[in-house]
């Protein structure tokens, strides 16, 4: 018997959900990658056309029990692979007629709900926010690494003002016990006495210590390069991003290779560089109004669109640019 998939049992909404399928609508008639399935929601609605079919990618083997649903129900056109979008080339020779590549770059309700995974602030026990295929965890970035590795990982990665003071207390804490995730929060409070903050004391803390767990920043830069190799001239990609740094690496990705910059406006450019993609939208494409009071945690998000116009595999420009970031995430060989 098909299980029925409806979006309010999963309690998760795809964010930017109409604005998504609104650009890639004009494809239909082919199979979209969904790097990032989580519940299912962009994946569900892009199926609803029975020309089309999706091969889902997700790193968290969580998602299996929806996986299978979907299975059911669909058939044979859905496909899933448990692995990190970084790895999407590996799918190439899988894949016909392949139209756009779908990124939401957010973590699901029932991720942040599952208190193990330690991404809520309500969480207790052993430091984890490991979002599945990960070789260490929170629990050894903030028990193994001195105070001036951790502090740059909160500075950089989230943006946190007082990270410095929150990494001395952690190591003084932690000379004398084991730091679990309500200690860190603990912490986090006793440096950040702010109660009027819109935004929780340890948001930014957290959100530091998940991108350096899931290497964000590298799975994300390799995510776009991997996938534009394999998209075909006129597909496209489009992805939803929910903090400045993933925005700005988006930004980067679609801008850049967008235009070419003269040296002179009064003399022919010498440059070769290809243009790669064409930009409908220059700026991002907001959630409404609407949606954010039906789903507050869509706030940040924003969506950034490119065609695809030529083939290349320079992307030098992309990966010196955020080579300070990647560096930060090369911290993780010591654990």
């Amino acid at each position: 018997m098909n299980a029925t998939i409806k979006l309010e049992n999963v309690n998760h909404f795809p964010v930017l959900l109409n604005e998504v399928i609104s650009i890639i609508s004009p494809l239909y008639g082919g199979t979209f990658i969904d790097c990032t399935f989580g519940q299912g929601g962009y994946s569900q609605k892009i199926l609803e056309n029975k020309n089309n079919s999706i091969f889902a990618l997700d790193r968290d083997k969580n998602s299996i029990k929806i996986v299978n649903q979907f299975k059911n129900k669909y058939k044979k056109r859905f496909n899933f692979q448990n692995i990190k979008f970084s790895e999407i080339s590996n799918l190439k020779n899988n894949i016909d007629n392949l139209k756009a590549v779908v990124f939401d770059l957010g973590y699901s309700t029932t991720q942040i709900k599952d208190l193990k995974t330690g991404l809520s602030f309500k969480s207790t026990g052993k430091l984890n926010m490991m979002m599945g295929l990960n070789s260490f965890s929170a629990y050894e970035v903030i028990h193994k690494l001195d105070q001036k590795e951790i502090s740059k990982i909160l500075k950089i990665f989230g943006e946190e003002k007082k990270s410095n003071i929150i990494s001395k207390k952690i190591i003084s804490i932690r000379k004398n016990k084991k730091i679990q995730t309500e200690d860190l929060v603990n912490i986090i409070n006793s440096v950040k006495k702010n109660k009027y903050s819109k935004t929780h004391n340890a948001t930014k803390v957290f959100q530091a210590l998940r991108i350096f767990v899931n290497n964000e920043i590298s799975e994300l830069i390799y995510g776009l390069i991997n996938s534009f190799k394999i998209l075909p001239i006129g597909g496209v990609i489009a992805i939803v991003t929910f903090h400045s740094l993933e925005d700005k690496i988006v930004k980067f990705f679609l801008k850049n290779y967008s235009e070419i910059k003269n040296e002179s406006r009064y003399l022919p450019s010498k440059n070769k560089k290809k243009i790669l993609f064409k930009l409908i939208n220059k700026k991002p494409i907001l959630p409404t109004e609407k949606e954010i009071n039906l789903n507050p945690s869509s706030r940040s998000a924003k969506l950034r669109y490119g065609v695809k116009l030529n083939n290349s595999s320079d992307f030098s420009d992309l990966l010196s640019k955020f080579k300070y970031l990647m560096d930060i995430e090369d911290l993780s060989k010591k654990l």
